[in-house]
């Protein structure tokens, strides 16, 4: 493994974090999340459905790993209601209509995009961090983190990155 990858494990480590995987539809990001838990490097809550996930991964471990359902979990409503708040009279460019004209249209939307539910947890504080982009593209990981968390005042660029490790 290579030194850069095991510096960011032991940082990772020492801090305890707790990270949102909102993408458990790719097996991938669900074998990570068991090595992640397994190695101590982080807390991991994975978005989705237990019996979908354990299901599509039969040979993963997942004893650690915090599944939350977005269907079926408490802070659904919360979160909804957060959204619409936050985009309020927002208008989506491709229709001329508000984005989200009810709480309830903001809880379809969160329903059936789980990066924005990660992203509506950790502005609410119930996360550390969101992991994404394994399936989605970087527009469509950052679109809802620009926002619902905003950049910093006087910020005008964001950037995105991704490490690739290669055998030798």
């Amino acid at each position: 493994m290579s030194n850069i990858l095991c510096e960011i494990k032991k940082r990772a480590s020492a801090l305890n974090k707790t990270i949102v995987l909102p993408e458990a539809e790719d097996s991938r990001v669900v074998k990570a999340a068991a090595d992640t838990v397994k190695e101590g490097i982080s807390k991991i809550i994975l978005l989705g459905n237990e019996q979908e996930i354990k299901a599509n991964n039969p040979d993963v471990d997942l004893t650690g790993v915090t599944i939350i359902d977005p269907v079926t979990d408490e802070k659904t409503e919360k979160y909804a209601q957060m959204l619409f708040d936050i985009r309020k009279g927002k208008i989506n460019k491709k229709t001329g209509l508000e984005e989200y004209p009810t709480v309830e249209d903001a809880k379809a939307y969160v329903l059936k995009d789980y990066t924005m539910y990660g992203a509506l947890m950790l502005k609410a504080d119930d996360v550390d961090g969101m992991v994404s982009g394994a399936c989605h593209s970087t527009a469509d990981t950052l679109r809802p983190c620009l926002q619902i968390l905003k950049t910093k005042p006087g910020t005008k660029l964001v950037s995105a990155f991704f490490v690739m490790v290669v055998p030798d």
